[in-house]
């Protein structure tokens, strides 16, 4: 059996379809269900009796430690994270709180249960932290891509939480021996992801014939990595990683945003020939201290594990927008009154 963490969410519910698909082994899901989780991601599985859910908060310590008696996991993927830069601008306290001390919290719980074991369990238990590119901060145009031993410079709150947590990771493995994982990934796309993220929110306010919303001059570039790949490459680190190292996922798909919005816009064009998309394309105030590119080297994955993604950004783009445009009422039952009033104060200011 595995626990997942963080396994409502985008990349989590994903990581657990796939998972099921994949594997007859019990998934334990835990979820604080913030505004970001979304149970209705995993509706394929409700009845599922290798699926068992659990609401509740990796900083919850009892509740930690009562999973890890009652299902004795072999492995816990920790997926549990605040992980949009915009809101850690606005509100960065629950970064901290949740992707610091619950990732500390869950870590302790860890090795103490962990320390339990039988050594045969020992050796082959594994902690597995998914992180983000966005720890190592920015690059010029002309630099070289981040490689797993990049210097961490992050440069927004959620950044910064992030890199703390993979130095609490990496301190629990040097200090008390547990065998962990590190991954840092490039920005995901796909299906159930939370329309704030550049991606589905180009999609959704599409559809809508609202406004676009591009961030400054929209030359930001990005590293893109359909999640889908993003899970097969996290099985494959949890099946053959070394304990101790870090393993960064990318897409080899570096793109500027403002060509990512026009390429969605061309695609949703060819399905709805009589609508100019390109015209919804608005241009509003850069967000303070936004990172001007991100690059992933993936060659330690490919070389050590044979891992690389299955999708270019041609295929997958393609995919995430028809799965959209097939699931409109998973779009209609996420945009609550508060995330509109969100979308409305942080995208209305137009350059």
């Amino acid at each position: 059996m595995i626990f997942v963490t963080g396994g409502a969410g985008f990349i989590g519910s994903n990581f657990v379809l796939d998972w099921l698909t994949q594997s007859d082994e019990k998934v334990v899901n835990l979820d604080k269900l913030t505004y970001a989780g979304n149970l209705k991601n995993l509706l394929s599985v409700a009845k599922d009796p290798r699926h068992i859910f659990i609401q509740g908060d990796i900083a919850d310590t009892q509740l930690i430690d009562q999973i890890l008696t009652q299902y004795q996991p072999r492995a816990i993927i920790n997926l549990a994270a605040e992980s949009h830069v915009d809101r850690s601008i606005h509100g960065p306290e629950d970064f901290i709180q949740t992707n610091i001390l619950g990732t500390f919290r869950l870590l302790e719980s860890v090795r103490a249960y962990w320390n339990n074991l039988s050594i045969a369990t020992k050796q082959n238990f594994r902690f597995l932290h998914v992180s983000t590119d966005e720890v190592y901060g920015s690059l010029a145009s002309n630099e070289p891509a981040f490689t797993e031993s990049h210097r961490y410079q992050p440069n927004s709150p959620y950044s910064a939480s992030k890199a703390s947590s993979d130095h609490l990771v990496r301190a629990f493995y040097h200090t008390y021996g547990l065998p962990v994982l590190t991954t840092n990934c490039s920005n995901n796309y796909g299906p159930f992801q939370f329309p704030e993220k550049l991606i589905p929110l180009v999609i959704v306010n599409a559809l809508a014939q609202k406004p676009l919303p591009i961030y400054g001059d929209g030359l930001q570039i990005r590293d893109w990595l359909f999640v889908l790949d993003h899970c097969s490459a996290i099985r494959r680190i949890l099946e053959a990683g070394t304990p101790g190292e870090t393993y960064n996922i990318g897409g080899w798909n570096e793109k500027p945003n403002i060509e990512i919005v026009k390429t969605i816009c061309t695609i949703l064009e060819e399905i709805y020939p009589k609508v100019v998309f390109h015209n919804l394309i608005t241009y509003v105030k850069d967000r303070p201290g936004h990172d001007r590119r991100y690059a992933i080297n993936a060659i330690k994955i490919e070389k050590e594990l044979s891992w690389k993604p299955a999708e270019t950004f041609e295929t997958g783009i393609r995919k995430t927008i028809h799965w959209y445009l097939n699931n409109q009422e998973w779009i209609a039952d996420i945009q609550t009154g508060t995330y509109r009033e969100w979308i409305k104060k942080n995208y209305n200011e137009s350059r």
